[in-house]
């Protein structure tokens, strides 16, 4: 190896590979061989004392925010890129005004100041942020069993159960890619007794090199982000990304006043229920918030991105499978279903609608079917009534039963051959590229350092199932069980988010198999879901991570170290912001006793809250099985798992037809995924915001975009988070609420009410 300058203005004097050995080494992704150099200066410092303070920091910042924005009716998540823009002028703050003396402290020399801010201790302390992301964003599973088990059946659980409850997955989820790495199924980690190449392999969500790359936000997105505030470009003309971020940043934290607290209509706009005041179903068709949302739209980021994440970074390609989904779902198929066939009695009930109803079309009381154990009391559960659910509902679960397999059928068919050169190229002594070459100047992480945390994580899981074996209701082997699912999943799961950057979930099959082995009983439900499901999250965000860590040369143990006290600090800051929200903020996730307008609805919860109640405590076989009513939902098992199999064969029989292989049936499923808590409006807005800045901004201003999309995604939410938070404390933690036209969320008052004849509904006519 050889030593030469490095065009990178960070990287001065970095290691390089000899120009005669280059074209064989560099690293055959071409989105990575553009953009990240192929060099390294081992010199730098990265957890510094820097690091650590604004690690911490960004930790905490965000796993408040999220978690805080989770329980509102328009949930928001903030990603960590907020956090990779803000600590960059504190970190050059800190490196211009901090002293440079060293001091030692039981033999051990360090410095407040080691020198400039330099890039990769800007990486690390994004790795720390992200674990604020994982906890408090995207899924409501990190703290769905306490909040359940406190707001919905009012158990009196201490804080150090749900500590446990809440930290145990985190870590699990860790081992589930340590597991995975002795599998063969990770990336980057040294083991002493396996092939170097097992543990080397370019991956970072999947074994394929090439998967992971049909689109570039997985490593492009943040390092031409970390190369574009580090370096300076004297050509660059027009403003720079800092002043847009902090210029956009301060719009949006001024505007969310307005449909946050002054006009909160603009939330969603459902014009149409205006022009038909006294028309069902016009209503039905056209309310934002329990209709299909035909003509409504939001002017509020926190509605455009609140289920979806940010529209700005998904693919064109992506959001278009998701758009064919969605239209097929919402304007053709519930109505169908809704007006046509009358398909599980659905008109009996709110076209959409997150609760659970009787026979009658009244909202379902659990607590006349529960045990003071909190199980199902059969006789008491025949005598009142079957559990029904409104149509768009119980058609979603449906697609999650097509989505799962679907997903298992298209990575087979699609990314098999891929895995299966990979995983044996990983059992052989394959040359390295130039990138895992430089990586070989670190320290690895021990393999013992990931059995010890296996086998502690394994311990407390257990010893939860032991101690706390009444309130939990889930048993040993449950716990065990939900590990190897999660183990099981992650591959395909990862294959699909790494090639579309979105992200299927498994939660419905978890919970129909747990609820077959353990019926009648709810928590246990819970908790077997959000283990498992918890795992594959944060071991994808995880593996991302070390991915980013890998082409940044961020030493491992350092990665390591980052994510172990990340996690650590993120579960329990999200568990004390949550625990602190349940018992102050009054008749939270109460919809029935709190105002009409309250923004504490806790939508996300609500719907875990009712997949406990159809899984655990009624069970999938009362529902699902001989003589259920939604036993026809079923067949969607097998319907999913054959619909990838043309588009497969198309893409054979017309290999230069592109478009055809870009045909995802799991991301088409996705587009109706999460409805609810996910509203139609909701989703339509992210389809057409999406497609407004990746298709239309791209093709026409691609120099814009490329400069200033993804600066704005996070001063979107940056903005919109601090004016929430703002607005909690001054205005709506206190009686200064408004009362007028505006301030009603929705003015479609007849979509909630039922049009099947001789159901009685407070509020609703009558046929």
């Amino acid at each position: 190896m050889a030593r030469q300058e490095s065009t990178d203005g960070n990287h001065t004097n970095g290691l390089r590979l000899d120009s005669s050995a280059e074209h064989h080494e560099r690293c055959p992704v071409e989105e990575v061989a553009l953009v990240v150099p192929e060099t390294d200066d081992p010199t730098l410092p990265v957890l510094t004392f820097r690091a650590w303070f604004l690690g911490l920091s960004s930790c905490v910042i965000l796993i408040f925010l999220n978690t805080f924005f989770t329980y509102r009716t328009q949930p928001l998540t903030i990603s960590a890129i907020l956090m990779q823009i803000a600590v960059l002028p504190v970190g050059k703050f800190m490196a211009k005004t901090l002293p440079t003396k060293d001091y030692r402290i039981l033999g051990w020399s360090f410095s407040l100041n080691p020198g400039p801010f330099n890039m990769k201790e800007h990486v690390i302390i994004t790795i720390f942020a992200n674990c604020g992301v994982s906890y408090g964003g995207g899924d409501a599973y990190s703290i769905g069993a306490i909040t359940v088990m406190k707001a919905y059946y009012r158990q009196d659980i201490g804080i150090w159960m749900g500590w446990d409850a809440k930290e145990i997955p985190g870590l699990s989820c860790r081992d589930v890619v340590a597991f995975q790495s002795c599998s063969g199924f990770s990336v980057q980690f040294a083991w002493d007794h396996i092939p170097q190449s097992l543990v080397k392999l370019e991956l970072p969500y999947s074994i394929s090199l090439y998967l992971v790359f049909g689109n570039n936000v997985v490593i492009c997105l943040p390092f031409c982000l970390y190369r574009a505030l580090h370096e300076k470009d004297p050509k660059s003309k027009g403003m720079t990304r800092m002043r847009f971020f902090l210029i956009a940043m301060t719009a949006s934290f001024f505007y969310y006043a307005v449909p946050g607290y002054l006009f909160p209509i603009l939330t969603f706009f459902s014009w149409v229920c205006w022009a038909w005041p006294h028309n069902m179903t016009a209503q039905q068709i056209g309310s934002g918030y329990h209709g299909l949302g035909v003509g409504a739209f939001t002017l509020d980021w926190a509605g455009i991105s609140a289920y979806h994440g940010s529209p700005l970074v998904a693919p064109w390609s992506s959001i278009v499978n998701v758009a064919v989904g969605f239209i097929m779902f919402i304007y053709i198929i519930v109505p169908v279903c809704y007006w046509k066939f009358n398909t599980f009695d659905a008109r009996k009930f709110p076209i959409f609608s997150n609760q659970l109803f009787t026979s009658s079309g009244q909202k379902y009381d659990t607590t006349k079917i529960l045990t003071p154990e909190f199980q199902l009391n059969i006789p008491a559960y025949d005598s009142y009534s079957k559990l029904y659910l409104s149509p768009l509902f119980a058609l979603s679960i449906g697609s999650g039963f097509a989505r799962f397999t679907a997903t298992l059928t298209h990575v087979a068919l699609f990314n098999g051959r891929d895995i299966w050169k990979q995983s044996r190229k990983a059992m052989q002594n394959v040359t390295l590229d130039v990138h895992a070459k430089l990586m070989k100047a670190y320290k690895e992480v021990p393999d013992w350092w990931f059995y010890i945390l296996l086998a502690g994580s394994v311990f407390l899981s257990l010893l939860m199932s032991f101690v706390w074996k009444e309130t939990v209701q889930l048993p040993w082997w449950g716990m065990l069980f939900a590990f190897a699912l999660a183990w099981l999943v992650t591959l395909p799961i990862g294959v699909i988010q790494a090639t579309t950057n979105q992200q299927p979930g498994y939660d419905i099959i978890a919970q129909f198999m747990i609820g077959y082995v353990l019926p009648g009983q709810p928590i246990a439900n819970l908790l077997f879901k959000i283990y498992g499901r918890i795992s594959t999250v944060h071991a994808l965000s995880f593996l991302s991570d070390l991915k980013l860590g890998h082409y940044m040369k961020i030493p491992p143990r350092c990665m390591y170290v980052a994510q172990l006290v990340g996690t650590l600090v993120a579960g329990t800051v999200n568990l004390a912001v949550a625990w602190w929200m349940l018992e102050n903020i009054e008749n939270i996730c109460d919809v029935d006793s709190q105002d009409s307008n309250s923004p504490w609805t806790c939508p996300k919860y609500r719907v875990t809250f009712d997949a406990s109640v159809i899984w655990g405590l009624i069970g999938p076989k009362r529902l699902f099985g001989p003589g259920g009513l939604y036993r026809n939902l079923v067949w969607l098992f097998l319907i999913g798992a054959f619909l990838p199999v043309p588009f497969w064969v198309l893409s054979k029989m017309f290999p230069e037809k592109k478009w055809i292989a870009l045909i995802n049936i799991p991301v088409i499923s996705y587009g109706f995924a999460g409805m609810p808590p996910a509203t139609p409006t909701n989703i339509a807005s992210w389809l057409i915001t999406g497609t407004i800045f990746n298709y239309f901004v791209f093709r026409y201003r691609k120099r814009w975009w490329q400069k200033y999309t993804y600066v704005l995604s996070a001063a979107l939410d940056a903005g919109t988070a601090f004016m929430g938070v703002l607005l909690f404390f001054a205005v709506q933690n206190t009686d200064k609420k408004l009362s007028w036209w505006g301030a009603e969320l929705d003015h479609c008052p007849l979509a909630t009410c039922p049009t099947a004849p001789g159901i009685v509904v407070k509020g609703c006519p009558v046929f």
